[in-house]
């Protein structure tokens, strides 16, 4: 038995186990990859290495550092759709370890960066691997689950975002001790601690089986029906095993390959005669998480410490807060994996929304608070740092989870991987957009904060 057959030796609850292991590590390396510059960004030493700003820390050129961050994004569209397609002509488990090369290039470039335009390309390369493993893992979870699962199994793989996240501003953490946090270990090790992840992806994803989908479309459909039966036994009758073998055959007899153009296609509502409404779903991924960038969110998870400084903490605190407020997130990650089968997707959104409207507008109100009556500053700063943990915990359990769902189940299998692809591509143009123009903003909002104190 060989090093890619080792699967064959697990039970399907280890089976289904292992599965979902690699796709917490998947989903680690993103959530670890989008929480780690808001540390990057404190380290004095940073600011100095790329140009932006004194070698206090103090920002000069909020405008460069925001590209710096946001160039990532720009690496992850091309990643998701290079990676949706090849993972459509290839299979989900090799599209994953061409991601996680990526990943792995990237990553040790970036913590070996000398000037601002080695850590822009850098930062590219990362965004390339993030894309196709933040692109086919979603697939490979929600081609593997049971359709009455799938949102909660989804759900529980999305903890790893947010634990990532965590992961990033707790290191952050801990290094700010090393020489008064003006090290270069400060940065330059939490930008090589994504290589661990990605190493253990690039070394042991081969060992993981495609999806059944994958291989029936690919004419392997003795082997998707093993897998199938091996991934289903422990939860469904052979009647119902039969019944989806039959559908994802059927499916895969119908379906063709996709050219590398064919998400030009799609966006401009030419998907065939077979597909005629690709185009309308395509376009409402894109928004989807257009809109769940929006909400705020990556304030919150790239630039809490730029935030907690505006709420007067010092650095040591804003650090711990920084660390504790995106831990949070983990635990309204639990609670969309309880409540997205049960609600139903467009019931979280609603919801989750609702709730996000409500936290802004309190937030909102008490940063107002705090400026026509500065004095009581320190008084305001808890009530809005609740704020911000009731916003995580709102948006990880509705719009963090269902943006990243809707996008694996509305599209033809043949077309799954590829599809995804417009999700990711409006998670990263919306993150882009907001963490390259949240720097500007943080520094207006000081500036305005400083008139009016002169009044």
């Amino acid at each position: 038995m060989g090093y890619t057959t080792l699967w064959k030796r697990l039970s399907p609850r280890q089976l289904n186990a292992t599965i979902q292991v690699f796709s917490l590590i998947s989903i680690f390396f993103e959530g670890y990859d989008q929480g780690v510059m808001g540390g990057v960004n404190s380290s004095p030493r940073y600011v100095t290495e790329v140009g932006i700003g004194k070698p206090d820390g103090t920002v000069t050129d909020t405008t460069h550092q925001g590209g710096i961050v946001s160039v990532y994004y720009l690496g992850a569209i091309f990643g998701c759709f290079a990676g949706g397609w090849l993972a459509d002509r290839v299979g989900r488990i090799n599209g994953l370890l061409a991601g996680a090369l990526f990943a792995l290039v990237g990553g040790a470039l970036q913590s070996a960066a000398q000037n601002s335009d080695f850590m822009i390309c850098a930062r590219v390369l990362t965004g390339i691997g993030t894309g196709a493993l933040t692109g086919i893992t979603p697939v490979l979870v929600s081609e593997t689950s049971s359709a009455d699962h799938r949102g909660g199994f989804l759900g529980y793989v999305f903890i790893a975002n947010y634990l990532g996240i965590s992961v990033a501003y707790w290191i952050s953490f801990g290094l700010a001790f090393v020489d008064n946090g003006y090290s270069s270990v400060r940065w330059r090790f939490l930008l090589a601690f994504q290589c661990f992840p990605a190493l253990i992806l690039v070394c042991c994803i081969k060992m993981l089986p495609d999806s059944p989908r994958y291989l029936a479309s690919a004419g392997r459909k003795e082997e998707a029906r093993d897998l199938l039966e091996r991934i289903r036994k422990h939860r469904a009758s052979p009647e119902e095993i039969d019944r989806e073998y039959l559908e994802i055959v059927t499916l895969a007899e119908e379906s063709q390959l996709s050219s590398p153009i064919q998400f030009i296609k799609i966006m401009l509502g030419k998907g065939g005669k077979r597909h005629p409404n690709l185009g309308r779903r395509a376009w409402l991924c894109i928004w989807l998480q257009i809109m769940a960038s929006w909400t705020g969110i990556t304030a919150v998870t790239a630039y809490s410490p730029v935030l907690l400084h505006q709420a007067g903490y010092s650095s040591i605190k804003q650090n711990g807060l920084a660390g504790g407020l995106n831990t949070v997130g983990i635990i309204g990650t639990i609670i969309s994996a309880h409540i997205v089968d049960r609600l139903g997707r467009r019931v979280c959104l609603m919801g989750g929304a609702a709730v996000l409207f409500a936290v802004n507008i309190i937030a909102g109100a008490v940063y107002e608070g705090s400026l026509h009556d500065p004095s009581k500053a320190a008084q305001y700063a808890p009530a809005a740092i609740t704020m911000l943990f009731l916003f995580n915990i709102g948006y990880a359990a509705t719009w963090g989870t269902v943006a990243f769902l809707v996008p694996t189940e509305i599209f033809p299998s043949d077309l799954r991987a590829q599809g995804n692809g417009f999700g990711i591509t409006g998670w990263a143009i919306g993150v882009g957009m907001t963490t390259l123009v949240n720097p500007i903003m943080f520094d207006a909002m000081k500036v305005r904060s400083s008139h009016s104190g002169c009044r």
